[in-house]
């Protein structure tokens, strides 16, 4: 019997520990934005070796009284595999637990920099930007009604149609969506090129600001390259001897070319 009660309790913790895992696993992705918004990666890049909390903290701008609180943030950020700690030699520091420790950037934090030419910045702002992130919040209130996706139960309308209405909305999104782009692009042109070779043309469907197909059309200077996308996304963007930007809409039609090239973002 007591073998039984200990198992059970076991079990119990075991439930208890998962669920915990779930509720607070959001406080890894908003202390990573936290810490993009405040520029954390490019100070300690710019730093050029291991930076001591006492120097991080007086290199952001936040409040002096908060000042005790970044050790939080970076403990989490640490734990969470974006920075690394090493021992170096000191005898400055403010907080006894980082004496003779400073802060480097973990590998996966180099596309954090906003200097980096892959950097995943935008990208990563706009996911957690409220207005992508409360959708999530009405995912019971959509499954009881009639709306086509949660982004319209939120926001009365189509994520591209809000966009094609506010100017500053379309802008960060296709920032975002040309830096995912820019590095999936180069990692495909790099490992698999091979599968464009031959094509007198091709039509990247929802190309965006062209990220893609600006990318193709220079590795390929003999394909003719068309970005397709909604009027709003493509106006005013110029293209090249082999790249041109059609507006319209994919649910009607689509530009004629011997490949057709759709990359899902989400």
């Amino acid at each position: 019997m007591a073998m039984q009660n200990g198992e059970l309790s076991k079990n119990l913790l075991e439930s208890q520990a998962h669920i915990w895992s779930h509720i607070f696993s959001f406080i890894k992705f908003m202390s990573l934005k936290c810490a993009i918004q405040l520029q954390i990666p490019d100070i300690i890049n710019r730093h050029g070796s291991p930076m001591l909390l006492s120097e991080l903290v007086e290199a952001l701008t936040i409040k002096k009284e908060r000042f005790q609180f970044v050790y939080w943030l970076m403990r989490v950020l640490v734990h969470s595999g974006f920075f690394v700690k090493q021992s170096i030699s000191t005898t400055r520091g403010s907080y006894d637990e980082e004496e003779g420790e400073g802060y480097l950037l973990a590998p996966s934090s180099q596309l954090l920099l906003m200097e980096h030419p892959l950097s995943l910045r935008p990208y990563l702002l706009a996911l957690l930007d409220p207005i992508l992130m409360d959708p999530w919040q009405d995912m019971s209130k959509w499954f009881q009604n009639d709306d086509v996706t949660p982004f319209h139960t939120t926001h009365g309308r189509a994520l591209y149609n809000l966009a094609g209405q506010e100017p500053t909305l379309n802008q960060f999104f296709n920032d975002a969506m040309a830096s995912d782009a820019r590095l999936v692009i180069s990692v495909i042109l790099e490992q698999c090129g091979g599968v464009f070779q031959g094509l007198d043309s091709i039509v990247d469907v929802g190309g965006g600001t062209g990220t893609v197909s600006e990318a193709i059309a220079k590795a390929f200077p003999d394909t003719s390259c068309i970005c397709f996308d909604l009027p709003h996304v493509v106006d005013g963007l110029d293209g090249s001897k082999n790249l041109m930007y059609v507006g319209g809409d994919m649910f009607e039609a689509v530009p004629k070319a011997n490949a057709v090239l759709l990359k899902v973002e989400f």
